[in-house]
């Protein structure tokens, strides 16, 4: 009856006839694929087709040879040869769960022949075993089918190849003899191996945690035997009893790249109880429970009921922007202002222009003065001008001095550029009151709109933490952007930034850089700079550690280079959130006054989090080159969890009182190693944003 199921199915597949069935018919179709088929389809000269039908027709010949590839590949036991194919095309095209000729897929002869590495490699890419195996008595039955079935035909060709006389079709029969012989041990081979294996082992470490006020998250580990049959999936069971019985729901994980699942839509509260068990083709293995054997949904917030820190707080400043803007609109001096189009995004180039004198232009040469230049890069390439310049519009002729306040204010405008012509006016309107830092902040907002309206673009990108400076008083307030596309500038053109560097420093003075030359020997540093600020931190809990230092006009926050968005930190774990039972155990390890707490009770959620805290305490102390012996005067910020977009979250350390922030002239005895820099603390909150 079996076998009569699998012919029936032959028939089916009809459009699939058997593939070559020899190791040396195997390498036949290898050197066919490499010349002939190993290209795109699209590549062939299409004057030569016919039509789309003929393009169609070739297209389902190639990819029926790459799957033939993938089945033989497999049996040879080729694992070079399907990683590569798995690479070369998508599942679909491989047709990689659609059975053959004798009822089998690629992972079925991969798990049964015992092949770890080519099963998980399959198992990586979406592979499924045979729907038609519903049970161990099938599964062994067609192989015995099939390993009968081989072995009549070995004999039937073996009687024909000793009886009849030498010729062409003797010899044509002994090449298929060879090719059963090999494909008899085959079918012995994966026989044997079902009957040698056994059902799996239990998962190992499985840790369950706490991921939200609704949902719990399970990781786990592969067992240590899976019993000579690679484990196929995970059975994941959930029960508010310690007994699972009932059962509240199972999940099944077929998808292997990551061991983990997250059980949602639970009840805050209440006591979930969690098992995992592995599976292969002998069955489903014993179950492990859970460490800790339980978690209760929660989130550190339910400890005092503290809203979030930022709620609503986006949407309070957009209406108090836009009543200032109502305001300003209703001014006298603001008519023109009223007069704007609704849809500026195709006319803004042509509108900016018509701001200033026609002979406005980029700058060639700097005179004393505060200027702004904006970098725009992709990939090697920069823009400059026409007279390979790096863009520069000046600020303030007579301005020699920037003060932080004035440049603070500057990095807060760039969060505003498709403002500028609106803060002008708004600007303009105080100027009666003279103030020298009013005028400078308008000058500044007038160079801003003359960069766009060069360039016919607004946004000019992050300004650079700190500006350009030379010894004739040059000042380079520097913004960057890169650009994603193959975007068109007007009065601007691409370079490569080494041919640009090489051109400045045939004409500058190396006894005296000025700012531009400076900006040209630094660029590097700041375009890597302005692409590490934009990076985000993968999901998970964080410790960070804050550390400030003062000056005259501003404070200044330690940050690591390679994240200069993010303060010094050590990752405690994937899980983002603290729980209820976490936050408690945390305000009483910061009410204790002795130097070293009492170690909460095993198996619980606090343990965990204490374990791995005092992991990351040592890793972060080490990190910023500080004695470990010296944490024992450090704390735990206590008041809350720093949540950044409800998927990473920190826990801050902090130095004793006294050392948080080092004063101007005080000595720190504990200085950094490289790979660090200190940014004002208000730049370093925009880069957060």
């Amino acid at each position: 009856k079996m076998t009569q199921q699998m012919r029936d199915l032959q028939l089916a597949q009809a459009r699939k006839p058997p593939g070559p069935s020899s190791p040396n018919a195997a390498k036949r179709l290898y050197r066919n694929l490499s010349g002939k088929f190993r290209v795109n389809y699209t590549s062939f000269d299409e004057s030569s087709l016919v039509g789309r039908g003929e393009k169609e027709k070739l297209r389902k010949s190639y990819l029926f040879q790459s799957n033939a590839a993938l089945f033989e590949a497999v049996e040879l036991q080729d694992l070079d040869r399907v990683q590569e194919l798995l690479k070369q095309y998508s599942p679909e095209e491989l047709d990689l769960n659609t059975p053959n000729s004798e009822g089998l897929l690629p992972l079925d002869i991969a798990i049964m022949t015992n092949n770890v590495p080519i099963a998980r490699a399959l198992l990586q890419a979406g592979a499924k075993e045979s729907p038609h195996f519903v049970s161990l008595e099938s599964r062994s039955l067609h192989l015995s089918t099939l390993v009968r079935e081989a072995e009549q035909r070995v004999n039937e060709l073996t009687a024909q190849v000793v009886n009849e006389a030498p010729n062409v079709d003797c010899s044509e029969k002994e090449k298929q003899l060879k090719a059963w012989e090999w494909r008899y041990r085959l079918y012995k081979r994966m026989k044997a191996g079902f009957e040698h294996a056994r059902a799996p082992d239990a998962p190992t470490n499985v840790q369950l945690s706490v991921a939200s006020s609704s949902s719990v998250q399970v990781t786990f580990w592969e067992p240590l035997s899976v019993n000579s049959a690679v484990v196929t999936k995970y059975k994941v069971e959930w029960s508010c009893s310690p007994t699972f019985s009932p059962l509240l729901g199972e999940a099944v994980i077929d998808k292997l790249k990551n061991l983990h699942f997250t059980i949602r839509g639970l009840v805050s509260g209440t006591a979930y109880y969690v098992q995992v068990s592995a599976y292969n083709m002998k069955g489903w293995g014993p179950p492990q429970a859970s460490v800790p054997p339980f978690a209760i949904p929660s989130n550190w917030r339910e400890y005092d009921g503290r809203a979030p820190r930022r709620r609503g707080q986006a949407e309070a400043l957009d209406h108090l922007l836009g009543q200032v803007k109502t305001i300003h609109q209703h001014c006298v001096c603001h008519e023109p202002c009223k007069n704007q189009p609704q849809s500026r995004k195709h006319s803004v180039s042509k509108s900016l222009k018509h701001l200033f004198h026609p002979g406005s232009k980029f700058l060639k040469t700097l005179k004393r003065g505060l200027y702004l230049t904006a970098i725009f890069y992709k990939d090697d390439n920069i823009l400059v001008t026409h007279e390979d310049q790096i863009p520069v519009v000046e600020i303030d002729d007579t301005y020699s001095c920037l003060l932080m306040q004035d440049f603070l204010w500057f990095t807060k405008v760039s969060c505003m550029w498709d403002e500028i012509l609106w803060l002008r006016q708004c600007v303009t309107v105080s100027q009666s009151s003279c103030s020298c830092i009013l005028q400078t902040r308008f000058k500044m907002l007038l160079a801003i709109s003359q960069m766009q309206g060069l360039l016919g673009i607004q946004d000019l990108g992050q300004v650079f933490f700190e500006p350009v400076k030379d010894k004739q008083g040059n000042i380079l307030i520097v913004t960057l952007k890169e650009v994603k596309t193959n975007q068109t500038f007007e009065s601007v053109r691409w370079v490569p930034i080494c041919k640009l560097q090489t051109s400045r420093k045939s004409v500058s003075s190396p006894e005296e850089p000025t700012a531009l030359d400076m900006l040209l020997i630094s660029i590097q540093d700041k375009l890597a700079y302005h692409q590490r600020s934009s990076h985000a931190l993968s999901p998970g809990l964080y410790l960070g550690y804050l550390k400030l230092c003062s000056a005259v006009d501003q404070i200044r926050v330690l940050v690591p280079e390679r994240l200069p968005n993010i303060l010094c930190h050590v990752k405690i774990r994937s899980n983002p959130n603290i729980s209820r039972e976490e936050w408690e155990w945390l305000q009483k390890m910061a009410s204790v006054e002795e130097a070293v707490p009492v170690e909460p009770e095993a198996e619980t959620s606090q343990n965990h989090l204490f374990q791995e805290l005092q992991v990351a305490i040592k890793e972060l102390m080490t990190l910023v080159n500080i004695p470990l012996q010296e944490a024992k005067d450090f704390r735990l910020y206590s008041q809350e969890v720093l949540d950044f977009g409800g998927q990473v979250s920190f826990l801050l350390l902090l130095p004793p009182s006294d050392d948080v922030c080092t004063a101007p002239g005080q000595n720190n005895p504990y200085t950094p190693r490289s790979g660090f820099l200190t940014l004002p603390l208000q730049i370093f909150e925009l880069g957060e944003e």
